[in-house]
């Protein structure tokens, strides 16, 4: 089953699961943001990719360039070990990972959660590629991606139990569009994938696809 497949199985669990004003709310939610023009501002094929240097999830600090210079490298910005949606990619990610690394290049999960709770995912998760701490979102900010989350979806959010502020040591509920981008060993992005819909993500298969191509 490919990885949006497993995407359209847990939308159709949380349809189930959610009261229609709260899907009312979810769906408005997301519109609003797709229609504040926010994954055409974001960083896109063409651009240089902003170097930066995080915190994995062993308290180590690392640099894209650093990477940069064994191979191309695939970057992937997520929301959170809280999102169901993130840790169904991640999964996938892993998968692929084997099929990743012949052809060259370096995987990096990339997201605002602190470093304890980005160890935590990494843990879940038994993932062998990098997952880095971004908080503040500095470096999705660098790529455009950042937005922040409406006062009506914090209150749903926090009704499932998820205590964004506890994930990402602030107050300021600002997510990062869930986004992978493929970057060439000089640092232009070859290709990247922004959607406002979080329930949408890159098919690991076409993540191998155009690192092929390149």
């Amino acid at each position: 089953m490919g990885l949006q497949q497993q995407l359209e199985e847990q939308k159709k669990s949380t349809i189930n699961k959610a009261s229609p004003e709260i899907l009312q709310t979810m769906a408005q939610a997301t519109a609003d943001l797709k229609a504040s023009g926010i994954e055409n501002q974001a960083l896109g094929a063409g651009d240089l990719a902003p170097d930066f240097t995080l915190p994995n999830a062993r308290g180590e600090e690392i640099r894209l360039t650093d990477l940069l210079s064994r191979g191309p490298v695939v970057v992937n910005i997520y929301r959170g070990g809280w999102c169901p949606y993130c840790n169904l990619e991640l999964r996938a990610l892993k998968e692929k990972l084997p099929k990743i690394e012949a052809l060259g290049a370096s995987l990096v999960a990339i997201a605002p959660e602190k470093p304890d709770k980005a160890a935590e995912t990494t843990v879940r998760h038994d993932l062998e590629f990098e997952v880095l701490s971004d908080q503040g979102n500095q470096v999705s900010r660098q790529f455009g991606l950042v937005f922040t989350l409406p006062e009506s979806i914090r209150a749903i959010y926090a009704s499932f139990g998820t205590d964004l502020p506890a994930y990402n040591g602030d107050e300021r509920f600002e997510l990062p569009l869930p986004a992978t981008y493929v970057i060439r060993p000089d640092g232009q992005i070859a290709y990247a994938f922004v959607d406002a819909d979080y329930t949408r993500r890159m098919e690991p298969a076409e993540i191998i696809e155009v690192l092929r191509a390149l």
